[in-house]
């Protein structure tokens, strides 16, 4: 997945298996730009 603005592109990896590690998951949350608290809500 990627995301572009005007100065920069972000690539989120998407993962092919059901659970993810601590670890994995915040590398993916840092660089979404989306704030953690979202990703909490929706579980």
């Amino acid at each position: 997945m990627r995301r572009k603005d005007k100065t920069s592109t972000i690539t989120v990896p998407i993962p092919d298996h059901r659970e993810l590690l601590i670890g994995t998951l915040m590398s993916i949350i840092g660089p979404s730009g989306v704030p953690r608290a979202e990703f909490e809500e929706a579980t």
